[in-house]
């Protein structure tokens, strides 16, 4: 599948009609490298990047969000494409040259509700099935949730900090090694429909053991089971004690009443101890979760920042990115954890008024049975007796929620054994060391022919130091031992991996979206645009034109050619005053 045509439009007009080759493709910035006062920065030339995988169902506000401060919003920008209901088309194909290839029409725009378009040709498809609709339609044979559409063309689409500069960590910092475990594992050919399973099931046994580590918060299991045995035996003797005062004679018939009302006491008393385990449980979560939202003053960071920048060459720049992200799924916890807390309350409560009348109606019989000089020890005793059954109420309880959390983790430990009893048994690790096999072979080829080096996939399987529970992890090195060059690595690694991909007969998009390649030597520019030309594979890079090599222009197509005056939206036009509002690219 590869690029054929982007358009940036709007019901009346087309803003700009981008089409794409196969080979070298050039997204060209204008701006001359002399000129202190102008910067390459903000003309669009990574925009044409984000629209593409905003079309491939990427996030609208990344086009107009800080790349350092999410919060940072170019309301220029948004304006302009709500506003004029700019509509984003992209148009795929299977064959360049072939008319009459199979074509995918994709059209998105910036609008919300009703008014949004996101459509795969012609036919609206809703938000939450937009990406499930891209696989069937691309990757038809990839039937399983995991790896998602997004997880599988991460290495095509390389704009953000991280995937520049790491060869396989293509995804966002949070992702888990199981995630990535079954990415490569999909990537490289080896069949594993169990990935979404693995991940859900791993989750829940860590989501299950950081409940048992509150529940045992106080103390252990077994404490608390000690600490039962002797309420107990304490009950015992407390209801001796009981059986020897001396009381009315109308004693038995009253107590009947009373040990009727002690049951439903301490019936009651045993689910408020629930209740109120599982209340105090949550709000302690939504506690230490509100203590984690970052509140930190990212303007006064910005001198650190500044200066750290002086000696960390690679800082990377999504500092608020993290803070933001970090928070708002913190937030969307919170809301999660603390939905049935309403409910909750409202239990506790209409029980405890019900223990109330239990309670005063058991004065009341206390009152009617004690007619003696007893009738004080008597009543001090029922009250201690009570109290330890309301102790022994919520040890039982805790004690019932320890054993059913413990079963849950034997019973998804036992589901998780079956699944890795397939992905670690000794075929399908054979299967795997052939598949790779056979990566490297297109991997150390490409990465000597086009750097000189010779560049090898591998992987280990590695054991969790907390779970003890394997998983696979995959690395990239360097045959040569040498220190070589990660840029070439990153590169060579996916053009190799479509080389592959086609000899194993593995659906994969045969276009690469590359940022930044300012970094990368001349000499090896002009190689990789041979070799990207003679193998039918399309590669499109955003780069400065005074950092072009000498004569790649004449061995690539020019997608578009932007500057000052001639920005990607042509905003300027509309807001003439732009440049002075603060909109950075347009």
């Amino acid at each position: 599948m590869f690029l054929k045509t982007l358009k940036i439009s709007t019901p009346t007009e087309t803003i700009r009609e981008m089409k794409f080759y196969t080979g070298m493709n050039l997204i060209i910035d204008n701006t001359p490298t002399d000129n202190k006062k102008l910067t390459g920065n903000n003309v669009g030339k990574t925009t044409v990047l984000k629209l593409i995988y905003f079309c491939l169902g990427g996030e609208g506000n990344e086009i107009f969000t800080g790349e350092e401060n999410k919060k940072e919003i170019y309301e220029i920008v948004k304006n302009y494409l709500i506003d004029n209901q700019v509509l984003i088309t992209l148009v795929l194909a299977d064959n360049l040259e072939d008319g009459n290839a199979r074509h995918i029409v994709i059209e998105r725009n910036f609008l919300t509700g009703k008014n949004a378009i996101r459509k795969i040709n012609g036919r609206q498809i809703l938000k939450k099935d937009f990406e499930h609709a891209l696989t069937a339609i691309i990757f038809p044979r990839h039937k399983v949730e995991k790896p998602s559409f997004k997880q599988i063309i991460s290495h095509n689409i390389r704009y953000k900090d991280d995937s520049i500069t790491k060869t396989l960590k293509t995804l966002n910092r949070y992702t888990t090694d199981v995630e990535y475990e079954t990415l490569y594992v999909y990537l490289l050919g080896c069949v594993f429909d169990s990935g979404a399973e693995k991940q859900s099931i791993s989750t829940k046994i860590d989501q299950e053991k950081i409940y048992k580590q509150r529940l045992e918060k106080k103390r252990t299991k077994n404490s608390y089971e000690v600490a039962l045995a002797i309420i107990e035996d304490e009950i015992v003797e407390l209801n001796k004690k009981k059986s020897l005062l001396h009381l009315n004679e109308n004693f038995e018939n009253d107590l009947e009443q009373l040990n009727e009302i002690k049951y439903r006491i301490h019936k009651c008393s045993s689910v408020i101890a629930k209740l109120e385990i599982r209340r105090n449980i949550i709000e302690e979560a939504q506690r230490e979760m509100e203590q984690d939202i970052s509140t930190i003053d990212l303007k006064q960071l910005e001198l650190l920042y500044n200066e750290s920048k002086e000696y960390v060459t690679q800082l990377h720049k999504t500092f608020a990115q993290l803070v933001e992200y970090h928070n708002k799924m913190i937030v969307e916890k919170i809301h999660f954890i603390t939905k049935e807390l309403p409910d909750l309350i409202q239990r506790i409560n209409q029980e405890k008024k019900l223990m109330q009348e239990l309670l005063q109606s058991e004065k009341i019989l206390a009152s009617k049975i004690a007619q003696s000089d007893s009738f004080e020890d008597w009543e001090h005793i029922i009250a201690e007796i009570n109290e330890k059954y309301r102790v022994k109420g919520e040890y039982e309880n805790i004690i019932c929620q320890i054993e059913e959390v413990d079963s849950n983790i034997k019973n998804l430990e036992t589901e998780l054994k079956t699944i890795d009893s397939v992905l670690y048994s000794e075929n399908f690790e054979e299967r795997l060391k052939k598949q790779i096999t056979k990566f490297n072979k297109y991997f150390s080829e490409i990465s000597n022919e086009l750097y000189g080096e010779k560049y090898a996939l591998t992987f280990d399987k590695e054991y969790n130091k907390k779970t003890n529970r394997p998983v696979y992890k995959f690395s990239a090195f360097n045959l040569n031992m040498s220190s070589g060059k990660k840029q070439g690595e990153i590169l060579c690694f996916d053009l190799a991996y479509i080389k592959f991909a086609d000899d194993e007969h593995i659906a994969c998009l045969h276009f690469l979206l590359n940022d930044k390649k300012e970094l990368m030597h001349d000499n090896q520019l002009s190689k990789v645009a041979d070799f990207v030309g003679k193998n039918n594979i399309q590669l499109v890079i955003s780069i400065l034109k005074d950092k072009l090599p000498d004569g790649l222009l004449g061995k690539s197509n020019v997608v578009v050619e932007l500057s000052q005056e001639d920005k990607l939206f042509r905003i300027e036009s509309t807001y003439p005053d732009a440049e002075h509002r603060g909109m950075l690219f347009s």
